[in-house]
């Protein structure tokens, strides 16, 4: 890319949300920028699919985002679509724990790994006498010194216990993540908990005088995750990625066009080779899966491409199961329910999503979706339909006293698609863009590097839009 002029010709690849970012801020700040988004698949949008199937609205995969991070919500407002936000059921803000084969009320206050209320925490039982003894203990136990890098399980333990950790923390932050907590990264994902051991030598001190702040402004203390945070869009997640291509050029998209490979033709062009065409263009955007982008630069860059293909994937299966609400003896009074490894269940979480979001579900019916798989199971991400379906249904029976066949189904099968941010990943994503930067035209985005939700893919494609920009 010349440094004189911004990119006449960007080539964007991956029609997932971060392509979709990507390409849609390049044509917000370079309106007389050729863009075109490359896509193998026969659909935009990735992991992101919203089925209406029998009067249920289900999503294959994500069913909402956060709005303390401010991408998502900034984009739909940018896309008109903040009409079409929706917020979880004040009703049903409660998670449950399943511990020993029954569903249990997160302790209040207890926010991924870290109490507010000692309270709820001395009454739950969820831990044994010994657990909340350690579990409160927390509160004088001096921050470590060495600031570097942990996994989750060896940092919760060492300031909340064995127990409360496998009982509170693994079961929450392992469904978020679909990951084995014994090797993810405490500062790639959650490093505001390692920022409160810093800053006030305790989580629980941290909690407090964050719960005190709070409620000196006016705002309650929520149970589990801060569900009045979390949106999602009324005609679902697809309406997103429609949005987004509504306000693409014509002719930007091409559908079904894999990418084989990058090359460098010059300091300031790279040509994209397409199946049956090559292209060339000023500057090219990856939004593609870690590894797919390894073996895209593996020619350019060969170092590069080692690194990207060193970040490991876990993936997952979603069933989405439609009851009538009689079918189910168990409330559903909450957004669902998370599994901890120590049950030895095949699944990792069950959502209530019909509870969390009531349109999703006609008069007298429910839908559940059950996530199976992970870092625990990566078998289950690729199960045949009907061995999944017979493994959900029979776990869902004993957990939520459920009778009979359900009146729908739809699984959605996603593997490789969760990147593992093990113990120095951050520093890897460093390394990484240090390669990244010594090409000029290229920039990266997706999922691996600084978040795996939502906002932070469409983040991720915004920021790699501006730097090809300059």
């Amino acid at each position: 890319m010349r440094e004189d002029r911004a990119p006449r010709r960007v080539a964007v690849v991956g029609g997932g949300i971060a392509g979709l970012a990507a390409a849609h801020r390049l044509i917000e700040l370079a309106p007389g920028c050729e863009v075109r988004l490359l896509e193998k698949a026969s659909r935009l949008g990735g992991v992101l699919e919203t089925v209406h199937q029998q009067g249920f609205q289900v999503e294959l995969s994500a069913d909402n985002f956060i709005t303390t991070v401010p991408y998502a919500l900034e984009l739909c407002r940018r896309l008109g679509l903040s009409d079409q936000l929706v917020q979880t059921n004040p009703e049903c803000r409660q998670t449950y724990v399943v511990h020993r084969g029954r569903l249990h009320k997160l302790p209040d206050g207890f926010l991924m790994m870290a109490p507010s209320r000692l309270w709820p925490l001395a009454l739950t039982p969820l831990l044994s006498p010994w657990g909340k003894l350690r579990a409160g203990v927390e509160y004088f136990i001096p921050p470590r010194k060495d600031s570097a890098d942990e996994s989750m399980a060896a940092f919760a333990t060492r300031r909340l216990g064995r127990e409360a950790f496998e009982r509170l923390v693994e079961p929450l932050v392992g469904a978020v993540y679909a990951a084995d907590v014994e090797k993810l990264s405490v500062e790639a994902t959650l490093a505001r908990f390692h920022d409160m051991e810093r800053e006030h030598g305790s989580l629980i001190r941290a909690m407090r005088r964050q719960a005190r702040r709070r409620k000196s402004c006016g705002k309650e203390t929520q149970s589990g995750a801060r569900y009045s945070m979390f949106v999602t869009l009324r005609d679902g997640l697809g309406r997103l990625v429609d949005a987004i291509a509504a306000r693409l050029p014509q002719g930007s998209v091409r559908l079904g066009w894999p990418v084989d490979r990058l090359e460098r033709v010059e300091a300031n062009q790279w040509r994209v080779h397409l199946r049956g065409a090559d292209e060339t263009f000023d500057a090219v955007i990856l939004a593609t899966p870690s590894y797919i982008s390894a073996e895209l630069l593996a020619t350019v860059d060969p170092t590069l491409g080692q690194m990207l293909g060193r970040i490991e994937h876990s993936g997952t299966a979603i069933v989405a199961l439609g009851f009538d609400r009689r079918q189910i003896a168990h409330p559903l009074s909450g957004a669902g329910a998370v599994v901890g490894r120590v049950e030895n269940s095949p699944i990792l979480a069950v959502s209530f999503s019909s509870q969390k979001y009531t349109h999703r579900a006609p008069e007298g019916k429910a839908i559940l979706r059950v996530f199976a798989g992970g870092a625990r199971a990566p078998e289950m991400a690729d199960m045949e339909d009907d061995r999944l379906l017979a493994v959900v249904l029979d776990e869902l029976r004993g957990l939520l006293g459920i009778s009979g066949e359900p009146v729908y189904v739809r699984t959605a099968h996603w593997p490789r698609t969760m990147p593992q941010y093990h113990v120095g990943h951050k520093t890897r994503v460093e390394q990484i863009e240090r390669r990244v930067a010594a090409l000029p035209g290229l920039a990266l985005a997706g999922n691996a590097y600084h978040g795996v939700g939502i906002p932070d893919c469409i983040h991720s494609g915004e920021r790699a839009a501006q730097g090809v920009l300059g």
